[in-house]
């Protein structure tokens, strides 16, 4: 069962938005509830404004529209644990899952990586993404969560060159790629460098299973880098086709190592066994 609906609060109609939405929605107080909870109700202020209401509670006004976006299977999957592997206070390092979004979707962010950060840590800290990882894979992330350390690692992290970080993927791609390869192709006007060594190649269904570097951190760069060269990332729907894969893009961060901005010291993570 889907609900997709967006409805204006008219003069008369309940100011409290549990109560709209029980006036509303043909669904019991309970499942409102939860729908709230996990981020499928929506509301658009009289500036245009867009927020998730998650408060039962909440004062709504005369004027302000209120999206519901219900999906049974959304909110009834089995939660996605991230697996915080190393906090610093001032920023964290993860293994974020497969199927994991970032902010999650207009139906909910119940299984979102920026909803599983706000039940980790109490009080509930800022988050600010580290942009030399594409947000889209999977494996190893970094999160600073003070502008102090932020800035470190943005000139850590230099989209132009990296210092004393090293940032490695492994990724499915289309077709047989050469056995090592550098991409030395500019993206937005910027110079961007990129080093591919091939893994295995298999012939069906003709894919490569490929190791990637960044030389520089410009924003989706190796999937841009790759899908330039005739070889798009599996399940990647924006510089490939997704519909041949269902398991999302298959890009993961499996080495990370940089200058902690904390202590100084060098900092290493891996996922390979």
């Amino acid at each position: 069962m889907e609900i997709d609906a967006v409805l204006e609060v008219e003069a008369g109609d309940p100011q409290i938005a549990i109560d709209f939405l029980l006036s509303n929605v043909n669904l019991s107080k309970t499942r409102l509830k939860d729908l709230m909870n996990k981020g499928g109700v929506w509301r658009v202020n009289l500036a245009g404004d867009r927020q998730r209401i998650r408060r039962a509670m909440t004062d709504i006004f005369v004027g302000e529209q209120i999206e519901i976006f219900y999906d049974e299977a959304i909110l009834t999957a089995k939660p996605i644990i991230p697996e915080l592997l190393h906090d610093a206070g001032q920023y964290s390092v993860w293994n974020k899952p497969a199927g994991m979004t970032l902010d999650g979707t207009d139906f909910g962010d119940t299984n979102s990586f920026c909803r599983a950060l706000d039940f980790q840590f109490k009080p509930v800290r800022e988050n600010f993404w580290i942009s030399a990882i594409d947000y889209q894979s999977t494996g190893l992330v970094v999160l600073a969560h003070t502008r102090k350390a932020a800035l470190a690692f943005s000139e850590t992290f230099d989209p132009d060159g990296f210092h004393n970080a090293m940032v490695h993927y492994r990724a499915d791609v289309g077709g047989e790629t050469p056995e090592e390869l550098a991409i030395v192709a500019p993206l937005d006007n910027q110079p961007a460098q990129t080093r591919i060594r091939k893994i295995r190649y298999d012939a069906r269904p003709d894919r490569s299973v490929i190791d990637i570097w960044l030389v520089t951190g410009r924003p989706e760069q190796a999937r841009r880098h790759l899908a330039g060269q005739g070889h798009p990332i599996v399940g990647d729907e924006v510089y490939g086709s997704a519909d041949e894969d269902a398991m999302g893009l298959r890009l993961r961060a499996i080495e990370l190592s940089f200058d902690c901005p904390v202590s100084g010291q060098n900092r290493y993570f891996t996922l390979v066994k």
